[in-house]
């Protein structure tokens, strides 16, 4: 299991070591989330290296054994990284469920005034039934009416007949006794049969009443239905001007889609030129980075190899050697003087190789310290610096030995080389020397660095002034994208409302139309009704007209046929 821990380390005393501990913190669970832990303390010399109070991740198996210990530096970034984008997240998802909840409401606000409307529709709906059956009472009497109607016309149709019997009777008996003159029982019998005539015409006035009647409930009924049928007009109209409010609004807004997402595009582009822009100015300042890194390098190797010529310039002429005496000394005595003369160059180089050794240990150190002050807080910071300091001074003593030191080396090497060449000549052997090739090489590794460090110098002005040149576009660049980049959140913004806005009136739209084709679907077969009935009742009215005229025809030929009876009687 990883625990994150804290590095303790107790005094044993003057003599005694330092005892390293570990204070437990926080533990990661199996779902890589952390959780706090008894402060529990166990003993770790796996971190005897590490400074008091740094924070280390230790890994450790079921047997409460440390397995691995390491700087919980970076992870701790890492972890604290991973939770930025967690909460960034956790805000994104909370602005998507707010805006979830908003649009809830506003459906649930929807749906509850749809709902009104469908009771108001309803409520419409079964008005419209009542009145449905009103009319439909209103059809079944005036079926009645029509029915008696027909049966009237039917007996006085028979009538008709029975009076056009009488009547040809009457004629024929007119014509067979027509100087004859009735008799008191034949008028009697003939005034009954008149009287009979008379009484059997269909009185109309009762009719005319229902019909009248029948008229005024339709007409009442059509005065119920005008209304909504102007009211019907009237949404119509409404919806007709939404629907063109709408084609107009999403022409509009095509329009502005269009615009933005010209504008868009040419800021990706922008932004894209910039980031190349960027891009390249961050290549050529990690290549003046490099450049500055050489140079310094290099400065510090040209002042080496001055240091060191320097060093070989002023050890080689310091001694002097009486070179007649060697001449003239002992050649087994000339071969162990330079015999030793090498041990002791070998000891010495030996020695002076550790020191030098030592010194680049030294520097390592100093390097080590300098990142971890980087990477420590304030309290731990000032110790390290403390420590380097001291790293520095001792640094900077063991250097100064050390200049000495390879001075006296150079020297020593310079009489061993005089020795040698004594003695080769002694023996007849010939001896290249080498001091004034390696002087000559040496200045010719000073020329070079120097043109180098010029030609690389010159090569860093000219990548910093074009860096310098290029940061005013950039930055410019920058302040224009930021700028655009507001504008086209507010404009689509504003897009996004006028899509809301433009979703709404297209709802409302729709539901106008579908109310629109209710409101017909439930007035258009009453009125077919309405209409049907009217028509029915006017064919009604029409052949009243005609029965009561047939009456009136009838009256008056039995008026005329009693007359004539009074002539005759």
């Amino acid at each position: 299991m990883l625990y994150l821990a804290e590095v303790q380390k107790q005094k044993g005393g003057l003599l005694g070591s330092a005892k390293t501990q570990l204070k437990l913190l926080a533990c990661q669970r199996t779902d890589q989330s952390w959780s706090t832990v008894s402060e529990e303390v166990i003993a770790a010399e796996e971190a005897g290296k590490l400074s008091d109070g740094v924070l280390v991740l230790v890994e450790m198996n079921p047997n409460r054994h440390v397995q691995r210990i390491q700087e919980a530096g970076r992870p701790l970034v890492n972890i604290l990284q991973n939770f930025s984008r967690q909460l960034e997240k956790f805000k994104i998802k909370e602005e998507e469920i707010n805006q979830w909840k908003q649009s809830l409401t506003f459906q649930a606000q929807e749906l509850n005034r749809r709902q009104m409307d469908m009771e108001a529709r309803l409520e419409e709906l079964q008005q419209m039934e009542a009145q449905q059956q009103e009319l439909e009472t209103s059809r079944e009497e005036i079926e009645k009416l029509q029915t008696q109607i027909e049966r009237n016309r039917q007996e006085l149709e028979g009538a008709w007949d029975h009076l056009r019997g009488e009547q040809r009777r009457f004629e024929e008996y007119k014509a067979e006794y027509q100087h004859a003159v009735l008799d008191e029982e034949q008028s009697r019998s003939l005034n009954e049969l008149l009287a009979q005539l008379s009484t059997s015409i269909a009185p109309t006035e009762t009719l005319r009443e229902h019909l009248n009647f029948a008229f005024e409930m339709l007409e009442s009924q059509q005065a119920i239905l005008n209304p909504y049928w102007q009211q019907l007009q009237q949404q119509k109209i409404m919806v007709n001007q939404q629907q063109e409010e709408v084609e107009c609004q999403s022409q509009e807004l095509s329009k502005r889609q269009r615009e933005w997402q010209q504008a868009q595009n040419s800021l990706e582009q922008q932004i894209a030129e910039l980031n190349v822009n960027t891009a390249t100015v961050e290549c050529k300042q990690e290549y003046a980075r490099i450049l500055k890194e050489q140079l310094r390098h290099q400065e510090q190797l040209h002042q080496k190899i001055h240091l060191f010529a320097a060093t070989i310039v002023d050890a080689i002429p310091t001694r002097k050697l009486d070179v007649a005496t060697l001449e003239k000394m002992p050649l087994e005595q000339l071969q162990d003087m330079v015999k030793d003369l090498q041990q002791k160059l070998n000891i010495d180089c030996s020695f002076v190789h550790e020191q030098e050794q030592e010194l680049k240990e030294k520097q390592k150190n100093i390097k080590e310290l300098q990142q971890k002050i980087n990477q420590a807080s304030q309290p731990e910071s000032g110790f390290l610096e403390a420590e380097l300091a001291d790293e520095k001074d001792f640094y900077q003593i063991l250097n100064e030995t050390l200049v000495g030191q390879r001075r006296n080396l150079l020297e020593q090497q310079y009489i061993f080389k005089q020795y040698q060449i004594v003695l080769l000549q002694r023996q007849g052997k010939t001896f290249v020397n080498e001091q004034d090739q390696t002087n000559i090489d040496l200045k010719s590794i000073l020329l070079q660095t120097e043109m180098q460090q010029q030609q690389q110098s010159q090569e860093l002005e000219n990548l910093e002034r074009e860096i310098e040149q290029m940061h005013p576009s950039i930055k410019q660049m920058q302040e224009v994208i930021a700028q655009q980049t507001q504008q086209q959140e507010a404009q689509r913004d504003l897009l996004q409302s006028m899509e809301q806005k433009l979703f709404l009136l297209q709802t409302a739209t729709a539901e106008s139309r579908g109310r629109l084709n209710l409101y017909y679907q439930a007035l258009q077969p009453i009125q077919d009704c309405v209409n049907g009935m009217r028509q029915k009742l006017q064919e009604i009215a029409e052949s009243l007209a005609s029965v009561q005229e047939t009456a009136e025809y009838q009256l008056q030929a039995v008026t005329q046929i009693r007359q004539t009876l009074l002539s005759l009687i």
